[in-house]
């Protein structure tokens, strides 16, 4: 199912939205975090710096120094407070003026203490400790915030995306099934008009619309020249042979001559078929058959060198001249192109036809039978429409054909009548 397919386009596009939120969320996120990390900090240090200030009055007033304010001397302070008040006030104390140091730690064990002091006296230091666990606490309640902001966002937009994308989805859908349809035969299907949609789609679809319409095009003009052209031929083609007729029977020439205008006559017949076929003017006349003797009675009248082999074969619903002009033809392709000996098997109402030669060449398989192609030179000659006109008049039986390479080599081709078989 689409809607599944995680490698689905709607699904990519969604996830292209997710990572853009969580991208802005994560900017966004760094910057009120550290703007709110340095404004706890200033907050932390201006409260330290006006405890200092009050304990510094405190002390000069009185010589004593509040009870919530240490008295150090430099040895006992951390090492970076130290360090910082050193140098506002230089190596000696109090020095030439007074200054306040600040010192915020955020190192364990004593994490979370802004730090401030100065110097009164003789290396007499006046130490402020203030707890910044509540500023820390709020820029940690904080950071969850944002976090589960964006996974709300993201259940929010990550659905939202991929419904959005319904719509082209659907359209591009659609224009599969219709390039398959085209691909099957239907020339006449379209994708269409996309409405007011203005998009690469709409470009795309436009396009394999006019594609089909040139293919469409084309296929017509070659139908119909080969139509005339076997038309054209047909009356002429009888003139020749009426008139090889009139020649001497022991004559080797005239054998010659007669030889080449029945495979000419054979050929303009066949091109005559195909046009019929492309038309789409053949109509199956359905008649109770019994398919085993039918088959058997069509290869003995061939007069090839053929094995047949019938088994549990059925009485089938459909058109015997049909059906016959299969076989006919399946038997003398596999003469042609293929080696001895050749099986016709019936099995209900299949019927497979099996040669020991090469098999059909690779492009056969893949595409099907193709006009004026044998497909490989080692398959022998041939102007390809044997199996051309097979495959047309198995799809107006409604029976599928088909061509595989035999188990042990050589080619297989079955023709089954199941669609439309019934026991009698």
């Amino acid at each position: 199912m689409d809607f599944l397919n995680p490698r689905a386009l709607r699904w990519k596009i969604a996830a292209l939205a997710a990572a853009a939120c969580c991208a802005v969320a994560a900017v966004i996120g760094f910057l009120v975090h550290d703007a709110t990390r340095e404004r706890g900090l200033r907050v932390g240090t201006d409260r330290t710096l006006t405890r200092l200030i009050a304990a510094e009055r405190e002390f000069d007033r009185t010589g004593k120094a509040p009870a919530d304010i240490d008295v150090r001397t430099r040895a006992e302070l951390p090492e970076p407070l130290a360090r910082e008040l050193a140098d506002l006030n230089g190596d000696e104390l109090p020095g030439a003026g007074r200054g306040y140091a600040t010192w915020y730690d955020a190192d364990p064990p004593n994490w979370y203490w802004m730090w401030g002091a100065v110097a009164v006296g003789d290396d007499r230091i006046l130490v402020v400790r203030d707890d910044m666990s509540t500023e820390v606490r709020s820029l940690q309640l904080l950071d969850r915030s944002i976090v589960k902001s964006v996974l709300a966002a993201l259940l929010f937009v990550v659905p939202l995306a991929a419904l959005a994308t319904e719509p082209i989805n659907r359209r591009l859908r659609h224009g599969a099934r219709t390039a398959r349809r085209i691909a099957d035969g239907d020339l006449d299907a379209r994708i269409g008009p996309a409405g007011r949609a203005r998009d690469e789609i709409t470009e795309m679809s436009a396009a394999v619309d006019d594609m089909a319409d040139a293919l469409q095009r084309k296929l017509e003009n070659e139908r119909r020249f080969t139509a005339d052209v076997a038309h054209e031929l047909r009356t002429p083609l009888m003139g020749l042979v009426t008139a090889a007729g009139l020649l001497p029977e022991t004559d080797e020439a005239a054998g010659l001559v007669r030889d080449r205008l029945r495979a000419l006559n054979a050929l303009v017949e066949d091109l005559l078929e195909i046009s019929r076929l492309d038309a789409g003017a053949e109509r199956a006349r359905l008649d109770p058959v019994p398919l085993g003797e039918l088959v058997a009675d069509v290869v003995r009248r061939t007069g090839t060198d053929t094995r047949v082999s019938v088994a549990d074969a059925e009485v089938v619903e459909t058109d015997p001249r049909r059906v016959e002009r299969i076989v006919v033809n399946l038997v003398a392709n596999a003469h042609r192109h293929g080696a001895a000996p050749v099986e016709v098997t019936v099995t209900g109402a299949r019927i497979a036809v099996r040669d020991h030669g090469p098999g059909f060449p690779p492009d056969l398989l893949e595409r099907g039978p193709q006009r004026f192609r044998t497909g490989a030179s080692e398959r022998g000659r041939g102007h390809g429409l044997g199996l051309t006109v097979a495959q047309g008049q198995a799809e107006v039986l409604g029976a599928r054909l088909a061509f595989a390479q035999a188990p042990g080599g050589g080619a297989l081709a079955t023709l089954d009548l199941a669609p439309h078989a019934s026991r009698a």
